[in-house]
């Protein structure tokens, strides 16, 4: 299988993925436990920087480019989100951090959100340059999910009608091959060398950024009990991302 069939492939399960999460607050499933998998998320992507991303790009690109572009992309992204674009927090329209302020407007979060997914589908594409395309397959879908949920938790709150709220989430879970589809075109006109590993490391930071400021302040919500589930699936997430690169190299 090529590296495009590969992409197209995850792609559209990232797609599929975006529409059942964004489902579930249309169905009025219970979200109780969106904070437990947001936290899974979170391992998840940090153990696809630590133990997939960031190697590998280290492999082919050096230790100082790598490291520097990696903080690159924690930056960039921190400047997009905090600056450009509202910052959306993962939370449900009804939770109780919602509740003491004005939710962000549906299309705003939309754009948001969809900066993160633009940097994924580099990520994806770069990650399958480099042989690690089910690393980042299994990180982004693992994130895409509540996030979909969360956008369509806010626009359900705004009184958006169900079926524009879907439309958004597949353009939503779009984003993802127009990101690999920017990878690719700069990769075939900018004539860089090794831009794959450098990508890969970018891509690395922005994983990191995501984990690091969206996804693991979740792990302070809720009692006690509800605490340690998310302490518990945050190292699950790391030794799932783990055990993975194991099996890889083997």
């Amino acid at each position: 299988m090529t590296s495009t069939q590969s992409i197209l492939g995850y792609s559209f399960v990232i797609v599929l993925g975006a529409l059942a999460g964004a489902a579930v607050p249309l169905l009025g499933a219970k979200e109780k436990r969106l904070y437990t998998f947001l936290a899974f998320a979170a391992g998840v992507m940090l153990g696809a920087a630590f133990f997939h991303m960031l190697p590998e790009a280290f492999r082919g690109g050096g230790g100082y480019a790598v490291f520097s572009l990696a903080a690159a992309g924690f930056f960039a992204l921190f400047v997009l989100e905090r600056y450009v674009f509202v910052h959306v927090c993962e939370e449900p329209a009804g939770s109780h951090e919602n509740a003491n302020h004005q939710a962000p407007h549906g299309l705003v979060a939309f754009l948001g959100l969809s900066v993160h997914t633009l940097f994924d589908g580099v990520a994806l594409a770069s990650a399958t340059r480099e042989g690690i395309g089910l690393t980042a397959f299994i990180a982004i879908t693992a994130h895409k999910i509540p996030s979909a949920m969360t956008l369509a938790s806010i626009m359900l709150g705004e009184g958006t009608r169900p079926r524009k709220i879907l439309l958004y989430a597949f353009f939503f879970g779009c984003m993802v091959p127009l990101g690999a589809a920017l990878f690719f075109f700069l990769e075939s006109t900018l004539s860089l060398t090794a831009l794959a590993p450098k990508a890969l490391a970018f891509s690395a930071g922005t994983f990191l950024y995501i984990a690091v400021a969206d996804l693991l302040p979740h792990l302070q919500k809720g009692g006690k009990d509800g605490r340690l589930k998310r302490i518990v699936a945050l190292g699950l997430g790391m030794a799932v991302m783990f055990a993975l690169a194991r099996f890889l190299r083997e």
